[in-house]
């Protein structure tokens, strides 16, 4: 089910007043109703994502009320939905949808861009990317998607005469997942979240090798939240949520030695 999510962008000025543009929310609910009646499964594709950019916090590409409408249409037919697989972004990343009982419910992906394009949006740092173009396997019976292989060409490497496009990496190789399935990218979730190593991973990837300096606890609030929360409310508790961790992190980092120092020197 293909979507022109260009109507939901929020620099779309044309579809400022409307409610449903073009009727496209009222189609997509019968495509996915029917869908569900028939024992069908359905991927969703478009190009501008709903959700939040993960390198510029509170940044959002839709219009706050299309935004919410598209979450409840996952949320409603997910059970059909095996994939969702957007860009504009050019970046290499993922967003996860949640049941309100906390349990993984879809999965969106984005994919990285083929043009190297650096962004011009404000406050936006290291923002270009390396060429990439992905390979997406999946069960033909049920759309499972079983792995996402990601090809690239390193710019540094071309600009030197040596233009091959080669591997980056395999999803289920390089995150240790069995699959692509809502479940296992909410492992892999919370790995980035939990575990530097992996952070500073999916941070490579984010920009297909491009951009390999650190990813700090700012731009780990950034990814976490951009990838754990679509809707505007959960993102911006997310954001409240990791910042005090980090906070609470910080400080434990440092009371910690303290504490050892006076019970050394007590002796």
């Amino acid at each position: 089910m293909v979507l022109n999510t260009n109507l939901y962008y929020d620099q779309n000025k044309m579809a400022t007043f409307m409610a449903d543009p073009a009727d496209q929310f009222h189609w997509a609910e019968q495509v996915l109703t029917a869908a569900a009646r028939n024992k069908e499964k359905v991927y969703i594709v478009g190009h501008v994502p709903p959700g939040f950019f993960e390198k510029k916090r509170n940044k959002p590409w839709f219009r706050p009320g299309f935004n919410q409408r598209y979450v409840d249409l996952v949320r409603t037919h997910h059970a059909v939905i095996q994939g969702q697989f957007f860009g504009h972004h050019h970046t290499d990343s993922f967003r996860m949808f949640y049941h309100a009982d906390g349990s993984p419910i879809s999965t969106m992906f984005l994919c990285p861009g083929v043009t190297p394009w650096k962004t011009t949006l404000p406050g936006v740092t290291n923002g270009a990317n390396n060429p990439g173009i992905r390979s997406i396997e999946y069960d033909t019976q049920t759309l499972l998607v079983k792995d996402l292989v990601t090809y690239y060409l390193n710019l540094t490497r071309a600009n030197l005469g040596r233009d091959d496009w080669e591997k980056e990496y395999s999803l289920t190789e390089s995150f240790k997942v069995a699959d692509a399935s809502p479940g296992s990218m909410h492992r892999v979730l919370q790995r980035i979240a939990s575990d530097r190593d992996y952070l500073q991973k999916y941070y490579d990837y984010n920009s297909v090798n491009y951009d390999l300096s650190e990813c700090d606890a700012a731009c780990r609030v950034d990814h976490v939240c951009a990838a754990r929360a679509v809707d505007f409310g959960s993102y911006h508790d997310c954001l409240v949520e990791e910042a005090a961790g980090a906070v609470h992190s910080a400080l434990t980092s440092v009371l910690v030695p303290i504490a050892i120092g006076v019970v050394w020197w007590s002796w």
